[in-house]
């Protein structure tokens, strides 16, 4: 397992990337860009969100084996982002509420999703299998 610590804030967001896209080594394209739009989301959340008004670290560990398994914690307000509502996506942009999509997204894309409360961490797990790929 690879792990990266780093403060949750977007002007971070392309060393998180770097980090997972690296780690990705020799993945197909396809695969890759996948990963990477679920790592973006995952971690502007936090960085947005997580620690507001203050500041605070993330950890992404990830694993890549028979699938990709990407952790990250933090130890901001407890928020588990499986408990969002499903957006409405038959509405137009104009209708529909903002937020949502992102996660509605990650969910679409990854294999699995979990997330656990440990203490004062949130821990949000995503999986993707490379087996059936």
């Amino acid at each position: 397992m690879h792990e990266l610590i780093i403060e949750a804030k977007l002007e971070n967001m392309d060393a998180v990337l770097d980090f997972v896209h690296q780690q990705l080594g020799e993945k197909p394209s396809k695969i890759k860009n996948k990963i990477l739009i679920v790592v973006d989301e995952i971690f502007s959340n936090i960085a947005r969100y997580a620690y507001q008004p203050e500041s605070g670290s993330v950890t992404v560990r990830i694993t890549v084996e028979d699938d990709i398994c990407i952790e990250f914690e933090d130890g901001g307000i407890a928020y588990n982002p499986l408990d969002a509502e499903i957006p409405e996506i038959t509405l137009s942009a104009e209708e529909r509420e903002i937020g949502g999509l992102g996660v509605f997204m990650v969910k679409n894309i990854m294999d699995s999703i979990t997330y656990r409360r440990d203490g004062n961490k949130n821990i949000l797990t995503v999986k993707k299998n490379l087996r059936d790929q």
